[in-house]
């Protein structure tokens, strides 16, 4: 029996609209970027980790207030808030500044090894993201392309996470304390939106030169068997 195919629609089309929705637009980015901003500057200015953190929390708070007074969604705000939230705790508990950084650290070796794991079991995160929007998990899997394609995606989720930990983890454990702060707040911004934004750039360009199907058709079992070696020898 034929499996059904979703008519006039590419993983191409499919991956650039997930990835659109992801990103919040303009505005989601800058309310992402103010706690740090904020931080990094009062630090800079008043070397006091309490002003600092209240500041930075305070001015996620009136972002989200306002996001509510609008009736917007208010995702990457709490998104936000919630990560200045965990990065308060980390510094809060250990009294040095440069800790409010290390659960971007750590949140971007996760993910990067997380990521890398599921290309290399042939899972890619991607190829997950699609079965989510077509409603059949493992379908995709059997298209070598498909595969192929989700993993060359997810190399390029991986390598933003990948560079901000290989630039910022001697920062936090090796950078001269006076200036420690300053170095882990610039390279945050630096490394945050501009180098997703590149990552994003080449999976545009990648999904824009590419029309591969969402599901192909398998009509018998012998049919299926066939693109599982070929995924297996080709993915």
């Amino acid at each position: 029996m034929s499996q059904p195919t979703v008519s006039a629609e590419t993983v191409e089309h499919l991956i650039r609209s997930r990835l659109s929705a992801a990103l919040g637009g303009r505005r989601g980015v800058v309310e992402g970027a103010v706690p740090t901003i904020a931080f990094t500057l009062t630090y800079v200015i008043f070397h006091n980790l309490r002003t600092s953190l209240t500041i930075s929390i305070g001015l996620a708070v009136v972002l989200l207030l306002v996001r509510i007074v609008q009736r917007q969604p208010v995702q990457f705000v709490v998104n936000s808030l919630i990560g200045i939230g965990i990065a308060a705790v980390f510094a809060a508990r250990s009294g040095k500044a440069e800790d409010v950084f290390l659960p971007g650290i750590i949140y971007n070796s996760v993910y990067a090894g997380a990521m890398t794991l599921s290309i290399l079991v042939r899972w890619p995160v991607v190829g997950l993201m699609l079965g989510s929007v077509t409603g059949d998990i493992t379908s995709w899997r059997r298209d070598p392309a498909v595969l192929r394609l989700c993993s060359r995606l997810t190399w390029l989720l991986v390598a933003p996470c990948a560079i901000r930990v290989a630039v910022q983890l001697p920062l936090y454990l090796f950078a001269d304390e006076k200036h420690k702060v300053a170095w882990l707040g610039a390279t945050k911004l630096a490394l945050g939106w501009p180098l997703q934004v590149a990552a994003l750039s080449l999976m545009a360009l990648l999904l824009a030169r590419g029309h591969t199907p969402v599901q192909v058709p398998v009509d018998t079992p012998e049919e299926a068997a066939r693109l599982e070696a070929e995924a297996a020898r080709e993915g």
